[in-house]
């Protein structure tokens, strides 16, 4: 199994490249680029179908032999407004042209030809409350079950309060078992607020053989091959992660942590 805390290559260029062969796994993949204005990067898509993410800033691009102009509003991620982001099928290309100071996520998963090319964001983004007390945190569902736009890939950004928890209670897909639960891999993109802060996440399966403590830095990324995978935010620190998953069936199933599902059950 490949190491779950995958640091940034740097701070300008393709600073991550997840992809299933160097995660050990079977559907997920996950790009980041960091650019400065006039930066420019180009992809094919292959047989995987992509979403791309504007993190922050703003780029040029054009996909899928069409011109979609500037895309991106905010410039920084903790001002919480929605992404602006577009779905590239498989056997396709795109190409982007930073025009600020840009941060731009590539979301990749097996496609299967069954969705266009196509915005998904900033409209029909709502950030949306979750949970209680400090297990509050904010979505962004960029493309999640209910938005059928893409044939293997869910994608959300979550912004976690200073002194929260997120994917709390510790909660697992990784069980081909629908409806019961759904076999998902997941990676977790990793900010902090101020930047040099860290956050805290634990990947553990109930059974002990994999229970792994990881403190998280700006611009890290957490690989979910399976397990429960709750993290948290310190006193003083704000934390946003971008989640990608995907398995064989595009939809999110899961099961709590039977030690800690009182907690959903109260909150309830």
């Amino acid at each position: 199994m490949a190491g779950l805390l995958v640091k940034p290559a740097g701070t300008r260029g393709k600073v991550h490249d997840v992809t299933p062969e160097s995660a050990g796994w079977g559907y997920v993949g996950f790009g980041l680029y960091r650019l400065e204005p006039g930066d420019r990067v180009a992809e094919a898509t292959g047989g995987r179908e992509v979403i791309l993410v504007l993190v922050e800033g703003k780029a040029r691009i054009t996909a899928a032999g069409q011109d979609w102009g500037v895309m991106g509003a905010r410039m920084d991620v903790f001002e919480k407004t929605p992404p602006h982001c577009l779905y590239v099928p498989d056997h396709s290309d795109w190409a982007a042209e930073a025009t600020t100071p840009c941060t731009l996520a590539i979301c990749s998963a097996p496609g299967k030809g069954g969705h266009k090319a196509q915005r998904l964001g900033p409209d029909g983004i709502d950030l949306t409350p979750r949970g209680k007390g400090t297990n509050t945190r904010y979505v962004n569902n960029i493309a999640m079950e209910a938005r059928e736009v893409a044939d293997s890939l869910l994608v959300t950004e979550v912004f976690t309060p200073a002194g929260h928890w997120s994917s709390y209670p510790s909660h697992r897909h990784d069980e081909d078992d629908f409806p019961r639960m759904t076999y998902l891999e997941e990676t977790y993109y990793h900010r902090l607020n101020p930047a040099q802060g860290f956050g805290i996440q634990r990947v553990y399966t109930e059974d002990g053989a994999l229970d792994e403590t990881m403190a998280v830095k700006n611009h890290d990324v957490v690989l979910v091959p399976k397990g429960h995978h709750p993290c948290g935010a310190p006193y003083g620190y704000e934390m946003y992660y971008l989640n990608v998953m995907a398995g064989p069936l595009r939809k999110w199933r899961f099961q709590n942590d039977p030690d800690h599902d009182w907690i959903a059950r109260a909150d309830a």
